[in-house]
C-alpha cells in the first residue's frame, strides 16, 4: 500500500501540488469554526455566527463551479490567484471590522465565500498530466480523498490553537495568509502554468450538460445529506451517553474509517466500469448507517461509526474518476468543482433535516436520516444507470491536450467529444 502511494508522490510537482491544494484550502475548511470563534469573542449571538458561517457557505457553493468554468477557459494562475487573494482580502476586512455593522460583516462573509480558489477541482485536472498512468490517476484520487480527511481533521486543531496563542482574530487572518500560501505553490508551478483546457463549445450549461455527470451530482446530493445529518445525530447520541468527550470520539471514528477506507481502496488496482463499483460501494455505505440504530454503549457505538467511515472515502475517490469520464471536454475543472458544490450543500441540508428529526424523536430516529439517505443515493445510480454507462465507443481514449501537455493518452475522452 504505502509502495504505491510512495510511487504517486515521488513523481515530479505531485507532492508539491497535493500539499500546496491542501494548504492553499485551509481557510475553506476551517472557516466555520473560525467565524463562530471570532463572532463569539466579538460578543456577538450564537445565531449570528451561524447566519454568517451559512452565507459563507451557500457563497462557497455557488462561486465554486462559477470560477472553475473561468478556469478551464482561462487556466489556473490567472483565476485562482486572484480568487484567493480577493477571498483572503475579504476575511481580513471581516476580523478587523468585527461584526458591526452587520451589513458588512455579511456581505463580506459573502465576497470571501464567492472567491475562494476552486484548487480542488484544479488539481483534479492536473493529476492526469503529473502522472503517465491510468492506474495512477485513480490512485491519487483515492490519496486525495484521504489528505481530505486529514485536513478536516487538522484543521480545527489549527484554528483553537491559533485562538489559544493569539486571538480568534489573528486566526482569521493568519490562515487566510497561510491559504494565499498555498494557492501561490500550486498556480507558480510548471503543470498549473502549462494546463490548458480542451477546446470547448460554447454552451451556458457547461459541465451540466453531460447526462451521466448529472446522475453522479444527483447520487452525491444524497451522500452528503448522510454525512451532514450523522453528525447532529451523533450529538444528540453523545449528550446521552457521556457528552462532548464521546461526541469527540464519534467524529474522530468517523473520519478515522473514511481514512483507512480510503487507503485500502487507493492500494488496489481496480477491473471494470466505477459506475458499477460505485453501485457497490453507495449501497455498502448505506447498510453501514443502519447499525447506528441500534444505539449501543459508547465504546461499540464508536466502533460501529467507525465502520460507517469505511466507505465513504471510497465512495468519493470512485466518484472522481466517473466525474472525469463524463465531463464534456473543455470543462473538467468546472465538473469537479460541481461535485464539491453538490456534496457540500447536500450536508447542509442533511445537517438542517436531522436538527428537527433529533428534537422530535431523538437520536433513534436521528440515525435513520443517514441511512435513508444512503438509500436514496443508491436508488438513484440504480434508475440512473443508462446515463452513468461507460461514454459511447467503449471508453476508446484519445490523446488531448487538456491534461497532458506531453500528449499521453487521456482516460476520458473517446476521440470526437465535444463538449
Amino acid at each position: 500500500m504505502a509502495a504505491g502511494y510512495l510511487e504517486i508522490l515521488r513523481a515530479r510537482h505531485a507532492a508539491r501540488l497535493l500539499v500546496g491544494t491542501l494548504v492553499g484550502r485551509l481557510p475553506n475548511a476551517t472557516a466555520a469554526i473560525a467565524v463562530v470563534l471570532f463572532v463569539r469573542a466579538e460578543g456577538g449571538t450564537y445565531s449570528l455566527a451561524g447566519a454568517l458561517a451559512a452565507v459563507y457557505g451557500v457563497a462557497n457553493a455557488v462561486g465554486q463551479p462559477a470560477l472553475g468554468r473561468l478556469v478551464d477557459l482561462y487556466g489556473q494562475p490567472r483565476v485562482q490567484l486572484p480568487a484567493a487573494l480577493v477571498s483572503a482580502l475579504a476575511m481580513t476586512v471581516f476580523a478587523l471590522t468585527g461584526v458591526e455593522p452587520s451589513a458588512a460583516a455579511y456581505a463580506a462573509m459573502a465576497v470571501a465565500g464567492l472567491s475562494t480558489p476552486p484548487l480542488e477541482g484544479g488539481l483534479r485536472a492536473l493529476w492526469p498530466c503529473v502522472l503517465r498512468r491510468e492506474e495512477q490517476v485513480h490512485t491519487a484520487y483515492a490519496m486525495d480523498a484521504v489528505a481530505q480527511e486529514v485536513m478536516f481533521t487538522v484543521g480545527p486543531l489549527l484554528v483553537t490553537m491559533c485562538v489559544s496563542l493569539w486571538s480568534a482574530e489573528a486566526a482569521l487572518v493568519v490562515l487566510s495568509a497561510v491559504g494565499v500560501l498555498g494557492a501561490l505553490s500550486v498556480v507558480v508551478s510548471p503543470p498549473s502554468r502549462a494546463w490548458r483546457s480542451a477546446p470547448r463549445e460554447a454552451h451556458w450549461l457547461g459541465a451540466l450538460r453531460s447526462p451521466g455527470l448529472l446522475a453522479l451530482l444527483g447520487a452525491f446530493l444524497f451522500v452528503g445529506v448522510a454525512l451532514g445529518s450523522i453528525t447532529v445525530a451523533a450529538l444528540s447520541y453523545a449528550d446521552e451517553h457521556g457528552g462532548d468527550a464521546v461526541y469527540g470520539r464519534l467524529m474522530a471514528a468517523l473520519g478515522l474509517g473514511a481514512l483507512v477506507g480510503g487507503a485500502l481502496y487507493g492500494a488496489r488496482r481496480w477491473s471494470g466500469a466505477p459506475e458499477r463499483r460505485l453501485r457497490v460501494l453507495v449501497g455498502c455505505l448505506a447498510l453501514s448507517y443502519l447499525p447506528l440504530m441500534l444505539l449501543p454503549g459508547a465504546p461499540a457505538m464508536t466502533a460501529l461509526t467507525g465502520l460507517a467511515g469505511v466507505f465513504l472515502a471510497p465512495c468519493i475517490a470512485c466518484a472522481f474518476v466517473i466525474v472525469d469520464r463524463h465531463a464534456p471536454r473543455g470543462t473538467v475543472t468546472e465538473a469537479f468543482s460541481w461535485l464539491v458544490t453538490t456534496f457540500t450543500v447536500g450536508a447542509s441540508a442533511g445537517t438542517a433535516l436531522a436538527g428537527p428529526v433529533v428534537q422530535g424523536g431523538g437520536a433513534l430516529w436521528g440515525f435513520t436520516v443517514p441511512g435513508a439517505a444512503g438509500g436514496a443515493s443508491l436508488l438513484v445510480l440504480v434508475t440512473t444507470g443508462r446515463f452513468l454507462a461507460a461514454p459511447a465507443g467503449g471508453g476508446v481514449v484519445a490523446a488531448s491536450p487538456e491534461n497532458d501537455p506531453n500528449r499521453a493518452v487521456e482516460p476520458r475522452f473517446r476521440s470526437g467529444d465535444r463538449a
